[in-house]
């Protein structure tokens, strides 16, 4: 009974760390009394219960929100929204299971700290191949400086292993395990050492970014459809002629649900073409595309100031339930989109010039990717922008959430990220992570802001998830040698 109240003791401090009470402090010490309990057990199938049901709390609690989102947007109704949710919880579950079961073993031997926060990363950074990835630990430190300095060196992972390495040194201390078992502690501070963030610095480029607030559950005709589309170009048009001294170079249009055909519907093309002839500006805004074979694709098109299309980036990453119904769910679930049929995956990273310099852009749920998104800068984005529609998520921590996500993007590659959403969180987020605008919630409104074009590639741009790999070799390495010592 004890190392069951301290796994679900884990799970309760992992959700108090993030959105949406983000109590961050106690990400350093949250897996503690797991890994205390993983110490104590000694049977791995009970191990790995203790784990699973953590899981299973943690992704409850945290990711609530997708129960929402099945029930009302996927209209399954409360029933099959519990039933698909609950599915998706014990699924996920599983990786806190493999973990405990194997830091159980880790915590036998003196190098305990190094390899359970090593285990910890190898597990985490499996999320997003095996289905679905959201919050690492390491999300909870964007505000933390020193944590942080590892972001453009190892991602998001670093401080996974940072606070994993602490959360092991504490459960130590409550085993009253000897204190040379602690002295892998002392490499921490050394983060003081390492580059500090860029200074807050002022954006010397400008950009707008809509916020249109459009309805979800809107059931489009051919007139509404117009009337808003029109109303949206009036507002990008208006706000950026009130700033005739510094206009923007480029307008920015969210993904939004509203059937956007820039390259089928020749009345809204001759709409966005007329507004970046107009503004002098160029255009980036989601759109729905089609590949040759006819199959819709989740899309962000570029349009020059002179009013033609320069680009078009197709979403790689496409959202379970939300673009496609993964198997074996086809059969109790529909898709959240309202596209015929699922939406085909892009297949490129495309980075796309803008008055000589150039610019990625990737969309909505891409942002949980880190070795995803650094291909954009590693490719010669200067500047990333982050188009989403985060209405489906309704009045739920998952906006908070994300946005979080978002900035530890930022924090890694060192560029600017502006992010333009249908309803919120639309936001400027500089080099360093920092939050340096945000438009209020379910309000039409624009954002004009600043940001700079940065073009030195971090060893995260260059070099991707090569942390992980190692900790998953250094966990590996230290399972065996448990197994033959």
């Amino acid at each position: 009974m004890l190392n069951a109240a301290l796994a679900l003791l884990s799970a309760v401090l992992l959700i108090l760390a993030f959105p949406k009470f983000s109590l961050v402090w106690l990400a350093p010490v949250a897996l503690a009394p797991l890994l205390v309990a993983a110490a104590r057990e000694a049977r791995p199938l009970r191990r790995f219960l203790w784990g699973w049901i953590a899981g299973v709390v943690y992704w409850f609690g945290v990711c609530y929100w997708i129960q929402f989102v099945l029930s009302y947007h996927g209209g399954l109704g409360d029933a099959a929204g519990w039933a698909v949710f609950l599915l998706f919880c014990f699924a996920k579950a599983l990786h806190m299971g493999v973990f405990t079961w194997l830091a159980g073993i880790l915590m036998r031997r003196w190098w305990a700290i190094p390899a359970v926060a090593a285990l910890w990363v190898a597990v985490e950074v499996t999320h997003g191949p095996l289905g679905f990835a959201w919050l690492a630990l390491g999300n909870a430190g964007i505000d933390m400086g020193y944590p942080l300095r590892l972001a453009p060196l190892t991602g998001v992972y670093g401080i996974s292993f940072v606070f994993a390495m602490m959360s092991a040194g504490l459960a130590l201390a409550v085993l009253r395990r000897p204190r040379l078992e602690l002295l892998w502690l002392i490499v921490l501070p050394f983060l003081g050492f390492l580059p500090d963030l860029p200074p807050a610095a002022r954006g010397h480029e400008t950009a707008l970014l809509n916020q249109p607030n459009i309805s979800e559950t809107e059931q489009w005709t051919a007139n509404s459809l117009d009337d808003m589309e029109r109303n949206q170009v009036a507002l990008s048009l208006r706000s950026a002629l009130l700033q005739a001294s510094r206009p923007p170079s480029i307008i920015v249009w969210p993904e939004v649900p509203a059937p956007f055909y820039y390259y089928e519907d020749q009345h809204f093309r001759t709409y966005i073409d007329t507004l970046a002839r107009a503004a002098h500006a160029y255009v980036l805004l989601g759109i729905v595309a089609h590949t040759a074979a006819g199959a819709p694709l989740n899309s962000a098109a570029l349009v020059s100031p002179s009013g033609f299309a320069v680009s078009r980036y197709d979403k790689v990453n496409l959202v379970p339930f939300g673009e496609f119904v993964p198997w074996p769910f086809g059969a109790l679930a529909t898709k959240i989109s309202t596209e015929v049929g699922d939406f085909a995956a892009g297949r490129r990273v495309v980075v796309s010039p803008v008055d000589g310099h150039r610019i990625g852009a990737f969309i909505c749920y891409e942002s949980v990717f880190p070795n995803f998104v650094r291909k954009f800068a590693d490719g010669g984005a200067e500047v990333l922008f982050n188009i989403s529609n985060d209405g489906w998520f309704g009045h739920s921590a998952a906006r908070l959430q994300h946005l979080e996500i978002v900035r530890m993007r930022a924090a890694e590659n060192r560029r600017w990220i502006l992010r333009s959403t249908n309803d919120g969180i639309t936001a400027t987020i500089d080099a360093a992570g920092r939050l340096r605008g945000r438009l209020p919630l379910y309000v039409q409104a624009t954002s004009y802001t600043g940001f700079n074009y940065e073009s030195r590639k971090t060893v995260y741009t260059r070099f991707g998830d090569w942390f992980p790999l190692l900790c998953a070799t250094l966990a590996i390495a230290c399972l065996i040698a448990q197994k033959l010592l």
